[in-house]
């Protein structure tokens, strides 16, 4: 594979999304670039400096700016216009969901993670075989496989040696009141890290979510299963390929060119005031096909809602807004069973012990 056909490595993997054959390519400083599989690339450099960083994008795909994103990043580095110091990891997901443009085939991929895909030693018993995912590319042997790539990647250097990175890159179904904000994986009672947030701060990322519990996204895989500052990015709202606006996402993009390039470059220190901060008080779950919302589809992320307000049913059960304001995140009526269709969230501080 020459630099040409790196360029084009999104376009090899989504003419072959069920399998690419392993392939090693060197750039003229030395840097190894491996294609580990349909998707999933590795960049090693030649002294690799102390951040392993996973960067994923098109676990939805659907959510094209992510996307584009990434080949940029991918596009520069191969070109020799940003010369990569820093071991990364880069993840295009759901290659025939994005094929068909479309969020997810049959399953959605982001709850299939920490084992939710329910295929336990499956990637094991393939590479014993020598076989990979079969014709469907099905979500949950894709789950399963990012995984393996995420713990190779990240086995190769102890986590004391290195800090570990994950963004997990997105855009929202719905317009949002604040278009970037970021959803911080559950810390199981551990304090938030005031030099991730000053990253995202300073890249134009300032509204967080915290989450409430364990769940089976891919960040919280590697949050919780690897110690990564791990994070899911959402960067405004889906929209086809090539009717992004990349200036919506520039700061984010060159904040990451130079922590790739320049492992000395720190973001200015964290000032809380800027930061907009949301916690979880109820996750609206869809249990069968009555359910529906009380509000409009057009209502956007981070609309807040009157205490008492109804906000959806299903069957027998309502949900209602508390006692003070809430504002809806991520509503979806058109989720699976048993899935959430909603997060309902209200503002919240960090302070104190709960930051270091």
């Amino acid at each position: 594979m020459n630099a040409n056909q790196l360029q084009d490595f999104l376009a090899s993997s989504l003419a072959n999304p069920h399998y690419l054959p392993p392939i090693n390519h060197s750039l003229p400083d030395g840097t190894q670039i491996q294609v580990w599989n349909t998707g999933v690339m590795c960049i090693e450099p030649l002294a690799p400096a102390n951040i392993d960083l996973v960067l994923s994008c098109g676990i939805h795909g659907n959510e094209t700016a992510p996307i584009e994103l990434c080949v940029r990043l991918l596009n520069d580095i191969v070109s020799g216009r940003l010369h990569c110091r820093q071991r990364l990891l880069l993840i295009f997901g759901n290659l025939a969901a994005i094929n068909l443009s479309v969020r997810e085939v049959n399953t959605n991929l982001n709850r299939l993670f920490s084992g939710a895909h329910g295929l336990k030693g499956y990637v094991q018993t393939q590479l014993k075989a020598g076989a990979m995912a079969n014709e469907q590319d099905k979500e949950p042997e894709r789950a399963a496989w990012l995984e393996h790539y995420v713990t190779r990647f990240y086995q190769q250097r102890a986590c004391g040696q290195v800090e570990r990175r994950h963004y997990d890159l997105h855009t929202a179904i719905r317009p949002s009141q604040y278009p970037q904000f970021v959803i911080y994986p559950f810390t199981h009672g551990a304090p938030f890290h005031k030099k991730q947030l000053a990253f995202l701060c300073h890249s134009g990322v300032n509204t967080i979510l915290l989450a409430h519990g364990p769940t089976t996204t891919f960040s919280y895989f590697s949050a919780h299963q690897w110690e990564a500052h791990a994070f899911t990015v959402e960067l405004g709202k889906v929209h086809p390929f090539g009717e992004n606006d990349a200036s919506q996402v520039a700061a984010l993009e060159h904040n990451l060119a130079r922590l790739l390039q320049n492992p000395d470059w720190q973001p200015p220190q964290l000032d809380i005031a800027h930061m907009r901060v949301f916690k979880v008080q109820q996750e609206i779950v869809k249990k069968s096909e009555r359910f529906c919302f009380h509000f409009s589809d057009e209502v956007a992320n981070f609309h807040t809602f009157s205490p008492g307000t109804i906000l959806a049913e299903d069957g027998k059960q309502q949900w209602r807004v508390g006692e003070k304001p809430q504002a809806v995140v991520f509503p979806n009526a058109k989720v699976a069973l048993q899935q959430r269709a909603a997060l309902m969230v209200e503002v919240t501080e960090l302070k104190g012990d709960m930051l270091i």
